[in-house]
C-alpha cells in the first residue's frame, strides 16, 4: 500500500484555516471570563451575585449563551448550502466576515439588547465556521494523516479557550485595583475579531478543496495522482445515483440513517457530558467551591491549559490508536470524573467557604481530571469523525447536521445551567452522569472504526459500494508500470496537486 504524506504546505493550510476555529472558541468561551468581571455587570446594569435582582442576571447569562447557540445552529444549517454552492473556501471567508461584525457589536454594547444581538451574530458565524473548517481540513488530508490534520481544529479550539481565559484573568486586576473602566470586559470581547481578521486577510491564498472541484467537474485542476483518481471515480458513482442532493438524503438510505443517528448521538452525547457548561460557567463552579477574588479566573485558565495539552495528545495519537478507542476511553474517564465531582461537591459545598477544604480541593481535582479525558479523547475526535463518515456528495449537509445538533444541545444545557447551579447546586451534575453512562454503550455498539481508510472507502462501513479502492488502484498502477512506488501527495499554492514518486 502506498503511503500518502502531506507536505509542509498542506499542514500550514490546515493550521491557518483553523484560525477560524480559535476565533469561534474564543467567542464561545469569552462569556465565561466576562461574567467574572465586576465592570461587565455595572456597564450593562446587571445585579451581581448576592445583590437584589441577581435572579434576572442568571436568566440573562443563560440568554447570552442561548442566543449564541441559536445563531450557531442557524449558521450550521446555512453553511451546508454555502459550501456546496460557493465552495468551502468562500464559506470560510464569509464566516470570518460575520465574526468580525458580531464581535465589534458585542464590544461596543451599551445595553443588554445590543449585547444579545451581537452574540447572535457571532453565533451565526460560529455555526458557519465550525461546519466548514473540519470539512475543508478533511478534504485537504490523506488517509494516514487525516486524524492529525483535522485535530488541528480541536487544538485551535482549545487555544481559543486558552486565550480567552488568560486575557480575562489578566484584565481582572484593572477592576480589582479600583478602576471603574469597562476595559476589563470590552477588550476581551473585542479580541475575538483578531484571529477572524487574520483569517479573512490571508484566506485568498487558500486553495479550493480538491473534492469540491471534482464534484463541480473541474477535475482538470486536481486529478494528477491515484488518490484523486479514486475521488473522481467515487464522485461520478455518487452523482450517478444522486444528481440533486436534498436534506431528505440524510435519512433516505439505511447507511445514511445510521450516519444521522451517529451524528445526533455524537454531539448530544458530548454536550451531555457537561463540556460547555463547565467551560462557560467555570468561574461560577470554582466560586461555589469557596474560591474568591481572582482564584476562579486563575483556576479556569489553568483548566484550559490542560485542554490544550490533551488536544495535542489527541492529534499525535488519534491516527495510531483509532477514533473509536479514543472515544470509549474518554467517555469512561469522564464518567468517573463526573461521579467523583458530584460526590465531593455533595459532601463539601455549603454556605461556609472555610468548611471541608479538602473536599472542595478534591472537587476541583475532578474538574481537572474531567478535562484531561475530554480534551485528549473527545474534543478533536468528534470533528474528525463527523467529517469522515459522510460521502463526498453529502459531506457538507451531513457535517452541518451534526454541528446543528451540537448547538441545539448547547442551548438546552447552557440556558438551564445558571439557574440550575443556583437552585440545585451539585445535583445538576447528575444530569450529566446518567447520559454519559449510556453514551459509552452507544459508541461501543454503534460507532465503526474509520482509521486509515480513505474518505471514499469509509462508505463500506455503512454497507455502501465503493467505486475503486485505493489499494486496488495502487496495485493496478504498479502492475502496469512494473515498479513499486511511494507517493507524496501535496496541494500546490495555485490549488493544483502534485506527486513525487520514488522507485
Amino acid at each position: 500500500m502506498s503511503r500518502y504524506v502531506p507536505n509542509l504546505y498542506n499542514f500550514w493550510i490546515v493550521i491557518f484555516v483553523a484560525l477560524g476555529s480559535a476565533a469561534c472558541a474564543y467567542s464561545i468561551a469569552v462569556i465565561g471570563s466576562t461574567t467574572g468581571q465586576p465592570s461587565f455587570y455595572r456597564s450593562l446594569g446587571l445585579a451581581m451575585q448576592g445583590e437584589p435582582g441577581y435572579s434576572r442576571t442568571n436568566h440573562l447569562i443563560g440568554a447570552f449563551n442561548g442566543v449564541n447557540s441559536a445563531g450557531a445552529a442557524l449558521g450550521a444549517i446555512q453553511s451546508a448550502w454555502l459550501m456546496e454552492r460557493y465552495s468551502r473556501k468562500y464559506t470560510i471567508q464569509f464566516g470570518a466576515l460575520i465574526q468580525i461584525i458580531g464581535g465589534a457589536l458585542c464590544a461596543g454594547s451599551i445595553n443588554v439588547g445590543m449585547f444579545l444581538a451581537g452574540r447572535f451574530i457571532v453565533g451565526w458565524a460560529i455555526g458557519i465556521l465550525y461546519t466548514a473548517i473540519p470539512v475543508y481540513q478533511s478534504e485537504m488530508s490523506t488517509p494516514a494523516t487525516r486524524g492529525f490534520m483535522v485535530s488541528m481544529h480541536g487544538i485551535m479550539i482549545a487555544i481559543g479557550y486558552l486565550l480567552s481565559s488568560w486575557i480575562g484573568f489578566g484584565v481582572y486586576f484593572i477592576t480589582a485595583n479600583g478602576s471603574d473602566s469597562s476595559f476589563p470586559w470590552r477588550f476581551p470581547i473585542s479580541f475575538q475579531i483578531v484571529p477572524a481578521i487574520l483569517l479573512l486577510v490571508g484566506s485568498p491564498r487558500l486553495p479550493f478543496s480538491p473534492r469540491w472541484l471534482v464534484q463541480k467537474g473541474r477535475d482538470d485542476h486536481t486529478i494528477s495522482n491515484r488518490e484523486f483518481d479514486q475521488i473522481r471515480q467515487q464522485t461520478e458513482a455518487d452523482l450517478a445515483v444522486k444528481e440533486h442532493t436534498t436534506w431528505y438524503e440524510l435519512v433516505r438510505t439505511p447507511g445514511n440513517r445510521k450516519r444521522a443517528l451517529i451524528a445526533v448521538f455524537l454531539f448530544w452525547g458530548n454536550q451531555m457530558t457537561g463540556n460547555l457548561v463547565i467551560a462557560n460557567y467555570g468561574t461560577i463552579i470554582f466560586a461555589s467551591l469557596g474560591m474568591t477574588g481572582y482564584m476562579p479566573l486563575l483556576l479556569l485558565a489553568l483548566w484550559i491549559v490542560v485542554s490544550v495539552g490533551g488536544n495535542t495528545i489527541c492529534a499525535l495519537f488519534l491516527d495510531r490508536f483509532g477514533r473509536r478507542n479514543f472515544m470509549l476511553v474518554g467517555i469512561a474517564g469522564m464518567f468517573a470524573a463526573l461521579l467523583g465531582e458530584c460526590i465531593t461537591q455533595a459532601v463539601s459545598v455549603n454556605n461556609d467557604p472555610n468548611s471541608n477544604i479538602p473536599g472542595k480541593r478534591a472537587a476541583a481535582f475532578f474538574l481537572f481530571l474531567w478535562i484531561a479525558f475530554y480534551s485528549s479523547c473527545q474534543d478533536g475526535t468528534q470533528y474528525v469523525y463527523l467529517a469522515e463518515i459522510y460521502p463526498n456528495y453529502l459531506r457538507g449537509q451531513g457535517t452541518a447536521f451534526g454541528i446543528f445538533n451540537l448547538f441545539i444541545a448547547s442551548i438546552v444545557v447552557l440556558v438551564a445551567a445558571p439557574t440550575a447551579f443556583s437552585t440545585i447546586g451539585w445535583r445538576f451534575f447528575i444530569v450529566f452522569i446518567v447520559p454519559t453512562f449510556f453514551y459509552f454503550w452507544i459508541v461501543y455498539f454503534m460507532f465503526p472504526e474509520t482509521r486509515l481508510k480513505s474518505l471514499e472507502e469509509i462508505a463500506e462501513l455503512f454497507s455502501e459500494s465503493v467505486a475503486v479502492h485505493l489499494d486496488e488502484a495502487n496495485a493496478e498502477d504498479e502492475k502496469t508500470e512494473g515498479v513499486s512506488m511511494t507517493e507524496n501527495v501535496s496541494v500546490s499554492k495555485d490549488g493544483a496537486t502534485t506527486k513525487q514518486e520514488t522507485v
